[in-house]
């Protein structure tokens, strides 16, 4: 029997511990597993399936909703026509998407703050905002955000004024929204490209911010 001392035992349980740490998870081994059975019996195209992951992954993301914000803090008529009728505004700047889902837009001010939940599942605006984080999806957050909205802003690091009402808003696989996080201050004259690049995701979900322009 070889004998090795506590050093070695460590450094063979840490290469241990880095090497599954690589491996992917459950769900996504099994995903993996079905994509080849499917692939192999004819049933799918691969090419079909590396399209659909660069469209999410690639083209659509939350640079699209970023879009619609700056425009919106830009341009008082699309503004004005996205809070009245966001599904009809959208599709006709062409931001709808293939999604087909009814929008609607919910806007931030100084005495409201919105944030936006799916309390049965995940349902999420993704031709506007590509796929939705983790916590997003995760039971605690869709729980919590319902039960105890302020507490769930905390601990992404935005602190509201207690006279701030905070509105939750639940998704459906009928109705998405989107939140329109408040123009930030000294941004007077930044062109749209410029205002987009402030608009951050979960500013649009509610759980965060716009970026400073100085930042």
């Amino acid at each position: 029997m070889v004998d090795i001392g506590k050093k070695e035992a460590d450094a063979f349980r840490k290469i241990h511990v880095e090497m599954h740490s690589h491996l992917p998870s459950d769900p996504a081994l099994r995903v993996k597993s079905l994509e080849s059975l499917l692939i192999d019996k004819g049933l799918l195209d691969p090419t079909a399936v590396d399209a659909f992951i660069d469209l999410f992954q690639n083209r659509i993301g939350p640079q699209i909703g970023a879009s619609v914000v700056a425009r919106a803090w830009t341009d008082p008529d699309f503004k004005a026509a996205l809070l009245n009728d966001a599904t009809s505004a959208l599709d006709k700047a062409g931001f709808a998407g293939f999604e087909g889902s009814h929008y609607t837009v919910v806007e931030n001010t100084p005495q409201v703050h919105n944030m936006v939940v799916c309390t049965l599942c995940s349902c999420y605006p993704y031709p506007l905002l590509g796929l939705p984080p983790g916590w997003y999806k995760s039971a605690p957050y869709r729980a919590r955000a319902v039960r105890d909205p302020r507490g769930v802003l905390e601990e992404f690091g935005v602190s509201l004024p207690e006279t701030t009402e905070i509105r939750v808003w639940d998704s459906t696989a009928e109705i998405r929204y989107l939140v329109l996080p408040q123009r930030p201050d000294g941004t007077d004259g930044m062109p749209v490209e410029a205002l987009a690049e402030l608009v951050t995701r979960d500013s649009m979900v509610g759980t965060g911010l716009v970026r400073s322009p100085a930042a």
